[in-house]
């Protein structure tokens, strides 16, 4: 009997630990599973770059995956906006005249997409001078004395006497001379390119640089000075290298601010080219802020311009500004 009893007893204590043997390894694996999971969730939440950052409560939101824009601020080009698909039209049933044959040859002649050229010999936002493109020689003479008139005004109110031996013929010369610093209202692009587009083939970088500009500030008019440096890249076809320089000056030879004498040149290129992209450097010194005002001889004003590809590719511009040398000053 007492054999008997110690055998169910050391049964019943070995079949206790069994159990509990059972029992320490269900939750062993049970913690061992879960840490298993909770790692896959990590691993998971660190491959998925699509859940955003937690919300107060601790949950995180999945947005399905889209892609952002490297440009955090539009285009300053409408060329260069993302271009959407085509909507379908909606039938409308007023009816639309179609312009007349006349109206056709005046925009495509004209008129331009950019808001800063006009192929017809008009400047913008001026009002243009086709008066004095295409005025007589009677014409001109009678400007010529409106203009020494004022010239001689002028001289008596700043205290000179306008007879004087040196300053008799300074009505005259300074009439011509201002005729002159602002030939370029006379001008125009389709002139000025006169057909000089050649398809090479090329798609690399083309840059002109130190292109030397003179120009007349339009709130004092008083000279500025300094160069330009322009790039631009093909989409096969080039431009005339003697045609950028001719474009900066025709834009230069009017009264401007540094600012949209820059924008003017880069939009031109691309409007006339349409290449990849375009870059415009202009750096320069205005005497209204050296010889009067503020009176800094050293300052320098740098503004520029970034058309397409420019614009959107980083790496591009650095290269165009390591090639013109600002990157390195």
């Amino acid at each position: 009997m007492v054999h008997s009893d110690y055998l169910s007893g050391s049964e019943s204590h070995s079949s206790a630990s069994s159990t509990a043997a059972a029992n320490g390894k269900d939750r062993s694996s049970k913690r061992s599973s879960k840490h298993r999971d909770s790692k896959k969730r990590s691993r998971d939440a660190v491959e998925d770059d699509t859940i955003s950052p937690s919300k107060p409560n601790g949950t995180a939101t999945r947005h399905p995956a889209e892609r952002r824009s490297s440009v955090s601020k539009p285009a300053r080009d409408f060329r260069d906006k993302p271009v959407e698909p085509p909507r379908k039209k909606k039938k409308s049933k007023s009816k639309r005249t179609a312009p007349t044959p006349d109206e056709e040859e005046e925009i495509s002649v004209t008129r331009s997409p950019s808001p800063v050229i006009d192929f017809d010999g008009l400047s913008r936002p001026s009002l243009g001078t086709r008066e004095r493109l295409e005025e007589s020689e009677e014409q001109k003479q009678v400007r010529l004395e409106r203009m020494k008139g004022a010239v001689r005004t002028i001289l008596e109110c700043v205290g000179e006497d306008p007879d004087r031996e040196g300053i008799l013929a300074t009505p005259e010369r300074y009439a011509k001379a201002l005729l002159f610093f602002t030939k370029g209202y006379q001008q125009n692009v389709r002139d000025i390119v006169n057909g000089a587009i050649f398809n090479e083939g090329h798609n690399e970088m083309v840059i002109v640089k130190d292109i030397e500009v003179f120009s007349m500030c339009e709130h004092h008019m008083v000279p500025f000075t300094g160069k330009v440096h322009i790039g631009y890249i093909p989409s096969n076809a080039v431009l005339g290298l003697s045609k950028l320089p001719r474009i900066v000056e025709m834009f230069a030879r009017r009264l401007q601010i540094q600012e949209r004498l820059t924008k003017n040149v880069a939009n031109t290129i691309m409007d006339i080219l349409k290449p990849q992209g375009v870059a415009v450097v202009m750096e320069s010194s205005h005497l209204c802020m050296v010889m009067r005002g503020v009176e800094k001889t050293s300052a320098t004003t740098i503004t520029s311009c970034v058309l397409g590809c420019f614009e959107k590719k980083e790496k591009t511009r650095n290269e165009f500004l390591s090639l013109i040398g600002v990157n390195r000053r």
